[in-house]
């Protein structure tokens, strides 16, 4: 099967659940084809569980949801050690990290000892218990999501761990008219639940594979350098993004590339996908906070003023 063939089916069968959010659905699966992992920060309410559930459903992946609280220790998402009487040993009885897709539940709602839990499995795709490693099944793509309006008895993420994160990005409401078609849809039964799979993992790590080979020139390698540098000279930013943000835009522009169907990288790749893969990674002035300026509006401005290839 054609990689653009592939995309299209995978698309289509999510939005038999997610209406109106063709542009959501494709960063999605732009964070999946990369490797990397997506935080979605928005209201309640607004299909971001149903989201992840239809991508997991759609691939046939095998999916675990944590709800992340107070309580909940590193070990109850890594796994614990457990000893056996019959054989004298300990045994390592896996926890639901090990999954092809996690999605971390309001992963602003436990402590930050737990929220470290993850930095090893984000960034290495292993996890070391008692002093060995496991290594985490292929593919592994973590979805967190946070409620950017309740901050009664949460805990921040650190810039550390927000780092670990490809992209973040929100739902947003949909439109009147597509509200309805909602409504429509789950008059007698919830799409989710007679949901198909389309594709075969097998047909995914393939399309991964394909995005390596992504080509993109050394014109636009230089306009995704310049764009990180005007962040760390931007008057509204205090802290502007690293080398990682360099890498994150040119591994996404890749996939974004090949979910337009094109094995090469266009600037309006690059464009797409700027916002959601910097808006985590820069910090603004408090004084620019104060005035209500946001991290996505300052990356617009910059993306309107760096120059771009021809």
């Amino acid at each position: 099967m054609q990689s653009e063939n592939t995309i299209e089916v995978l698309i289509g069968n999510i939005e038999k659940v997610i209406t109106g959010k063709r542009e959501v659905i494709k960063l999605l699966l732009a964070g999946l084809l990369s490797r990397g992992h997506i935080l979605i920060e928005d209201v309640p309410g607004l299909g971001k569980t149903m989201l992840v559930r239809a991508l997991a459903k759609s691939i046939n992946a095998d999916f675990k949801r944590v709800q992340f609280t107070p309580d909940l220790l590193p070990s109850d998402i890594t796994g614990v050690s457990i000893y056996n009487q019959g054989t004298s040993k300990f045994e390592f009885k896996q926890g639901p990290i090990f999954a092809n897709i996690i999605l971390a539940d309001e992963i602003n709602r436990t402590t930050p000892r737990t929220q470290s839990g993850l930095l090893e499995c984000m960034q290495e795709y292993s996890i070391t218990v008692d002093g060995i490693t496991h290594k985490l099944p292929d593919p592994f793509f973590v979805i967190a999501t946070q409620n950017p309006i309740e901050f009664y008895g949460t805990y921040p993420l650190p810039e550390a761990q927000l780092d670990r994160f490809l992209m973040r990005f929100n739902m947003g409401y949909v439109l009147e008219n597509e509200e309805i078609n909602i409504l429509e849809n789950r008059l007698t039964k919830d799409p989710i639940d007679t949901l198909k799979s389309v594709l075969p993992i097998s047909d995914i790590l393939s399309v991964m594979n394909k995005v390596d080979n992504i080509h993109i020139n050394k014109d636009l390698l230089t306009y995704i350098v310049r764009i990180i540098n005007a962040t760390r000279q931007h008057p509204d930013i205090k802290l502007g993004a690293s080398p990682r943000g360099s890498l994150s835009i040119m591994r996404l522009s890749k996939a974004y590339a090949l979910l337009n169907s094109r094995d090469y990288v266009v600037p309006s790749d690059i464009k797409d996908i700027t916002i959601p893969s910097l808006n985590h990674r820069i910090i603004l002035y408090p004084a620019s906070l104060v005035k209500g300026i946001k991290p996505q509006e300052v990356i617009q401005d910059i993306l309107n003023k760096v120059p771009v290839p021809v």
